[in-house]
């Protein structure tokens, strides 16, 4: 990095200083765990499955009434969710061994995959439950073919997964327990622009709401933006909620958190950067706005919208066609449209 600012917990790496980084079959290195290869786990499981089987089978013909209860789990925090007297977990059959302490701070099927297959990504643990055993066969078999070793997945209760979030968070049966991704400057967002025809970066004014957030960051990818800049104490981390939201996009879109965003769109500005906000109070709808190579599109919270200071210091307002009397739409909604009109415009320059 060209600077050490303040770093954050979340983030992607997309820093212009990238000399030194290893090339091609070399960045599986940035992806490599503390767990055994995934092979391991590929060649095991239909052993471990028979293995099961017979002493599943060995155990009802025996039929003793002296059989040895199976050994309680000793108490603890993360232990897995058996009551006294239960019978052992599939997972438990199947030879899994639960951590002591099992947390995850991504999940759902799409957000967990794109991570997982990321180079860049260093998984430390891969959770899911028997549900989606099938499911993750594939993702190991890719996670083999690009060359990056992961650690063998663990099998538990969804009871226990639910355990590791919020109530009511819908984990699809899966979730990673991820390392941070390289943080992302506002320089690394101009040179990446530096490199291409046109370039459409998104500025989002205190958008707090993660699913928001998640939703604008999966439009911005679709549509080929360059990157997303926040304000850094009125945005979301980059966490679960974001990241399923996104639906894997999180590993594609690079997003800079800024202190302070008028600075932010002043230097945008300077590296040739048009600045469009996004604003009812528009005169002109998004369509007959100016077409430039390089457009910064710049959108505030429902309700509040754009603060005056970032609203002046834009070279334009510009609004939504609605029609029936309606103009308001969700920020994620009208997000998807901006970028569609303003991404087909700014090819054609």
């Amino acid at each position: 990095m060209k600077k050490q600012p303040p770093s954050r917990s979340s983030g992607r790496g997309a820093s212009s200083d990238r000399s030194s980084k290893p090339k091609d079959g070399a960045r599986g290195s940035r992806g490599a765990s503390r767990g055994a290869p995934q092979g391991k786990w590929l060649d095991k499981r239909k052993e471990g499955h028979n293995e099961a089987t017979r002493n599943k089978d060995s155990r009802s013909s025996a039929g003793r009434k002296d059989a040895r209860p199976h050994r309680r789990e000793p108490e603890g925090e993360m232990r897995p969710r058996r009551q006294r007297g239960e019978q052992p977990s599939h997972s438990e059959a199947m030879g899994h061994q639960h951590s002591p302490k099992m947390r995850a701070n991504l999940f759902g099927l799409h957000a967990v995959r794109a991570a997982f297959l990321n180079p860049e990504r260093v998984i430390k643990a891969f959770y899911f439950t028997n549900l989606l055993e099938e499911d993750i066969r594939p993702m190991y078999q890719e996670a083999d073919r690009l060359g990056l070793e992961r650690p063998e997945p663990e099998m538990v209760e969804k009871q226990t997964m639910d355990r590791m979030f919020a109530k009511n968070t819908v984990h699809q049966n899966i979730a990673l327990d991820a390392e941070p991704l390289e943080d992302v400057f506002l320089p690394d967002l101009i040179n990446q622009g530096n490199s291409k025809r046109s370039s459409v970066i998104v500025l989002l004014d205190q958008v707090t709401d993660p699913h928001n957030m998640g939703a604008i960051m999966r439009s911005a990818c679709a549509f080929g933006a360059d990157g997303i800049i926040v304000q850094s104490r009125h945005a979301p981390d980059l966490n679960g909620v974001v990241g399923k939201t996104a639906s894997g996009a999180m590993e594609h879109i690079p997003v800079a958190y800024e202190t302070n965003l008028a600075r932010a769109i002043d230097t945008l500005k300077e590296a040739g950067y048009f600045a469009l906000a996004l604003d009812e109070r528009g005169e002109d709808t998004i369509g007959e706005a100016p077409v430039y190579a390089k457009t910064l599109v710049v959108m505030g919270a429902e309700g509040p919208g754009l603060r005056p200071l970032i609203r002046d210091r834009c070279d334009v307002l510009v609004k939504l066609p609605t029609f029936g009397g309606f103009s308001s739409l969700n920020v994620s909604n009208a997000a998807a449209v901006a970028l569609y009109a303003v991404v087909t415009r700014t090819a054609k320059a």
